[in-house]
């Protein structure tokens, strides 16, 4: 069970990479966490429970936020991290690109933040949201085309920002971090060189720097429809 007073957060796409240091992250600052993927071992640490399924399913949802609180007794912070991307010409993307991307995409968001939120009204004591998204939504790339990335991205950019004026006056925060590359499994070791190069500063990000940037948002109680530029310069220009 969790310590009286102890916030909680929900992290969706938590089994890897950035999922996995948002947990280490969350833990660090003395949350509990509920975790969540469809492949997820089980946590050796009493401060993590883990719940394995497809977040595109809203049956994951309904039992990621039930076990939540009947664990720990309460959520206070969502992170909304699953996602797919897919790179194709727009002509080549296929129906079974198009449900898996908009499955997790915006499926994975659209019910787990409904009952994450009616949660944090129901405690009375605010709450905060968080969307992971990429700085291709603002800065589209001939070098990348992502055109299902900007759809589903770029929409939950738009939700960031209504959400945030939705529940403003509740203490509900809504914000989203915008991320360039990411040092992660998805990205083969032989491809860094040059994915650091469509960066201005000339490097890819690191786990570290996403975590960093949503514990910022975490412990920053004035901001709210912010999307946060994680993107070592891409969104500014080339």
């Amino acid at each position: 069970m969790s310590i009286q007073g102890q916030k909680v957060a929900v992290i969706t796409g938590a089994s890897q990479g950035i999922g996995e240091g948002l947990v280490t992250a969350y833990r660090k600052l003395g949350y509990a966490v509920v975790a969540t993927s469809r492949t997820i071992a089980e946590s050796q640490d009493p401060g993590v429970l883990t719940v394995r399924g497809d977040i595109a399913d809203p049956a994951t949802a309904e039992r990621v936020i039930a076990a939540g609180v009947e664990r720990f007794g309460r959520i206070d912070t969502l992170v909304n991290n699953a996602g797919i991307f897919v790179s194709k010409p727009f002509t080549d993307y296929t129906q079974a690109d198009y449900d898996a991307v908009t499955g997790v995409n915006l499926g994975g968001f659209f019910r787990i933040t409904q009952l994450a939120i009616a949660r944090m009204l129901q405690q009375g004591d605010g709450g905060h949201v968080v969307q992971i998204s990429t700085s291709l939504v603002d800065h589209a790339s001939s070098d990348v085309p992502a055109v299902l990335a900007s759809l589903t991205k770029g929409g939950l950019q738009s939700a960031t920002k209504a959400l945030a004026i939705e529940y403003a006056t509740r203490g509900i925060r809504s914000n989203a971090v915008a991320l360039g590359i990411i040092r992660t499994p998805m990205h083969a070791e032989e491809y860094h060189e040059a994915l650091a190069a469509l960066h201005p500063v000339g490097r890819i990000g690191e786990v570290d720097d996403v975590a960093d940037a949503v514990v910022y948002l975490e412990k920053a109680p004035f901001v709210t429809g912010a999307i946060l530029h994680l993107d070592g310069g891409q969104s500014a220009g080339h």
